[in-house]
C-alpha cells in the first residue's frame, strides 16, 4: 500500500509589502511530503524557512500557489477553517517552550484539549499519556517554571502530542538548551518518529539536522537541495563495513 501524501506543495510564494515595497521571501517553492517522514527544513536566518514553516502549519497565508493537504486545496480556506486545521491536524514544539509558567505540566499539557468535546476523564487521561511518553510522570504536580530547559521543552511536546496530530512542526527545539539537553530532545523526537509520526523540524543546525531522514535546503526562497538522509547514511555506513 502505498505511503499517504500528506502535503503537497505547488508553485508556493510569499511576499510581504511594507510601505510598498514588496519583498519575495518564497519564490516558487515544490515539494511533497508523505505519512510518517522526518523532514528537516535547513537554511540560514532570512531564508524563508520559516516563513515556509508558518504557512505549512496554517500560522500564515501564501501569496501565491497551491498547498493540498491530506488531498484538500487549503489555499483558499478562510481563517476559521484554518484554525480549525491547525487545531486538529498540527502539533507545534517551538524553541522558547511557550509555557505557563506559574501553572502545573498536566495543565500545560491539558490546555490543547480545552475546546475540544471530550469528557473531562478523557482529556485527562490524553494529557496523562502525553506526559509520561515524554518521561515526565514524575514531575506531572510540578509548576513549568520549576523546570530545567531541557524538561520544559518536554512539556512542550507532550503538549503538541495530546491532540494526536498528523504532523508535528518543531521549530529550532533544541535553540535555547545545552548540547546534552538538545540531544535528549532529539532523541524524543527521534522516538516519536519511529512511532509514526510525520516529524517537520526547521534548524539551521547541521547536527540537529542529522535526525531526520530527509532535509530540504531552501536558500532565498527556493529550495536547493532536496536530500534523502538514511540513504546517505546507509550507503556511509556500508562503505565504513567494507
Amino acid at each position: 500500500m502505498p505511503e499517504e501524501i500528506l502535503i503537497k506543495i505547488e508553485d508556493l510564494k510569499k511576499d510581504y509589502v511594507t510601505d510598498e515595497v514588496v519583498t519575495q521571501v518564497l519564490k516558487g517553492v515544490d515539494f511533497e511530503i508523505k505519512q510518517g517522514e522526518f523532514v528537516a527544513i535547513m537554511g540560514p536566518s532570512g531564508s524563508g524557512k520559516s516563513t515556509l514553516m508558518h504557512i505549512l502549519g496554517f500560522l500564515d497565508r501564501a501569496t501565491g500557489g497551491r498547498y493540498i493537504f491530506k488531498g484538500q486545496d487549503v489555499t483558499s480556506f478562510d481563517d476559521n477553517q484554518l484554525a480549525d486545521l491547525r487545531n486538529k491536524e498540527i502539533g507545534f514544539v517551538f524553541q522558547s517552550y511557550n509555557l505557563l509558567p506559574k501553572t502545573t505540566v498536566f495543565d500545560n499539557v491539558k490546555l490543547p484539549l480545552t475546546y475540544t468535546r471530550q469528557s473531562t476523564k478523557e482529556r485527562d487521561d490524553r494529557a496523562t499519556q502525553a506526559i509520561t511518553a515524554v518521561g515526565l510522570s514524575h514531575r506531572i504536580k510540578y509548576h513549568s517554571n520549576q523546570l530545567s530547559g531541557g524538561e520544559q521543552q518536554r512539556v512542550a511536546i507532550a503538549r503538541a502530542l495530546v491532540n494526536n496530530p498528523a504532523i508535528i512542526f518543531a521549530d529550532e527545539p533544541t535553540g535555547n538548551l545545552d548540547s546534552k539537553s538538545g540531544q535528549q530532545i532529539m532523541e524524543i523526537i527521534q522516538d516519536l518518529n519511529d512511532q509514526g509520526k510525520t516529524i517537520i523540524l526547521v534548524t539551521h543546525e547541521s547536527d540537529t539536522a542529522e535526525h531526520a531522514k530527509r532535509v530540504l535546503k531552501i536558500k532565498d526562497g527556493i529550495i536547493v537541495a532536496d536530500i534523502q538522509v538514511l540513504k546517505q547514511r546507509l550507503a556511509k555506513e556500508g562503505e565504513l563495513r567494507k
